[in-house]
């Protein structure tokens, strides 16, 4: 009999995602209710924004929420190595198979080129993607151009008539036709591989039976099922789960909702709560008991129970279960312990101190001056931005923007932090004080307090984001008209900016 074998396999390009979390259990959740295993892989092909910290975040958190498994690159095991970065040679070896025999391509078009037809396309209205143009080129000009070296990519073929069939656990069978599938680029011009070729070599060498993804792959699956054929492998079954929603229904994201695990560890939920919670979404335990553990998932899971509705991730109910926990799960001294480790962490303490220090006279001082690292959002109102030299609107483009740029740091730490607010001051022509004005108070609930800056990168960036956005809502909030707006100036600003650099 088949062990069964599942898999999470998240990118490490950024804080530790709630749906990583949620498709994460269920692949748990699955694998041990038959006895099997499951396999933590980082897919890290994206050298340019993945990083180790990413990574190590991601499998702090998995450990945060008590999902553990059996192995991954911190554990090794018989299917290793389990980062896609140290696995280059096995899919050299693999595309080289699909030269070899037909079924892939070198294309040497140039982006300038794929971004004219595409816009051709577009204007026919035509399914975009590419053309073929390389797919036939003669055996004597790819000698040429290969010995040349000259950049290119690898690309799959793709049959241009009839359709995919895809069978899926919670579904009836999709049909995609070929002709909507593009010949996907499987091996980039750097020599790395994309998902695709990586998602498909690595699930069959690790010898994963079942494929419990979200609904966003489902379009995909065309492209890895003919790679399972035409390697002459046995596809594994495919599961794809509803997207978390957001209340509006849109598909859960950080700029509506606070994403990332973090955030909620950071903000004082339990585990425990959080993973019932994820639990939650889309499945129920048969009798409808709420408050259920991960092993009470396990014991009564059915995988054909989930539901296709797109569950909402409503963080009032999150607040409504966590409480339920902190005040039936545990006891008073274990509430005493859990507090305790949550706000008085030695490392988050070693940072504050030294900001702290310098203004206190009395031990009593720490809580009005440091209260705010610890607390979710600053109690705030709009007169509470009041200022001679900033109106309303000002101080709400002036957080819009900081939000979008904080966003665009690679590394989270104070000079990045700085670097980034002096430069968009300047851009937007405010002096730096006046320009901080209205982010202190977003982050700390007053003008009077420690370094923003400093305090920011203590806080991190996914309550960072949190206190703006809860900051923008205290003035009134940025409408869909006025976001795409300000969208539109943010980008000009820094447009313009390059520009001047260039002509430097």
């Amino acid at each position: 009999m088949t062990t069964v074998r599942t898999r999470i396999a998240p990118s490490p390009t950024g804080d530790p995602h709630v749906g990583t979390a949620y498709i994460a259990l269920f692949n748990y959740c699955f694998a041990r209710q038959h006895g099997g295993q499951f396999i933590l892989r980082i897919e890290d092909t994206d050298q340019v924004r993945s990083n180790r910290k990413s990574e190590d975040d991601i499998l702090s958190a998995l450990k945060w929420l008590h999902l553990d498994w059996d192995e991954g690159p911190d554990k090794g095991g018989p299917h290793g190595p389990y980062r896609q970065s140290e696995r280059s040679a096995i899919y050299q070896t693999h595309v080289s198979k699909l030269l070899e025999e037909g079924n892939a391509f070198h294309c040497f078009c140039t982006a300038e080129r794929l971004d004219e037809v595409r816009k051709q396309q577009m204007a026919d209205k035509q399914q975009p993607g590419y053309d073929g143009h390389c797919l036939h080129l003669p055996a004597d000009q790819l000698r040429e151009k290969l010995a040349a070296n000259i950049p290119h990519v690898i690309r799959m073929k793709v049959p241009r008539e009839g359709k995919c069939v895809v069978h899926d656990m919670l579904r009836e069978p999709v049909e995609i036709d070929w002709a909507q599938v593009d010949m996907q680029v499987l091996m980039k011009s750097d020599g790395l591989p994309t998902y695709h070729l990586a998602n498909v070599v690595d699930d069959h060498l690790m010898q994963i039976t079942h494929v419990i993804r979200g609904e966003e792959w489902i379009n995909s699956a065309p492209k890895h099922l003919l790679l399972y054929q035409y390697f002459g492998w046995r596809a594994p079954v495919l599961c794809h789960m509803p997207l978390l929603r957001n209340a509006d229904r849109s598909k859960l994201s950080k700029r509506k909702n606070p994403t990332s695990i973090g955030y909620y560890q950071k903000m004082g939920y339990l585990p425990e709560a959080v993973i019932n919670y994820l639990g939650m979404m889309g499945w129920s335990m048969p009798d409808g008991t709420e408050m259920f553990s991960v092993q009470d998932m396990i014991d009564n899971f059915d995988i054909k129970r989930v539901s296709l509705g797109g569950p909402v991730f409503d963080t009032e109910k999150l607040d409504w279960l966590n409480g339920r926990y902190l005040r039936e799960s545990i006891s008073d001294v274990e509430f005493i312990q859990r507090f305790t480790e949550w706000a008085f962490d030695r490392e988050k303490l070693h940072a504050i101190v030294p900001l702290i220090k310098p203004r206190v006279e009395r031990f009593s001082d720490v809580v009005n001056l440091a209260g705010f690292f610890l607390s979710g959002v600053p109690a705030i109102t709009a007169e509470s931005f009041n200022h001679k030299q900033l109106s309303p609107e000002d101080s709400l483009r002036i957080l819009q923007f900081t939000a979008w740029k904080l966003e665009s740091i690679e590394a989270w730490h104070r000079d990045r932090i700085e670097q980034a607010l002096a430069a968009l001051a300047g851009l937007l022509d405010i002096r730096i004080r006046d320009f901080l004005f209205p982010v202190f108070i977003a982050i700390a609930g007053t003008a009077v307090s420690t370094s923003v800056i400093d305090s920011m990168a203590i806080v991190g960036l996914d309550m960072t984001r949190a206190r703006l956005r809860h900051a923008m809502v205290v003035l009134g909030g940025v409408s869909g008209k006025q976001s795409k707006k300000l969208e539109k100036e943010y980008q000009q600003l820094f447009a313009l900016s390059q520009e001047a650099d260039d002509g430097q």
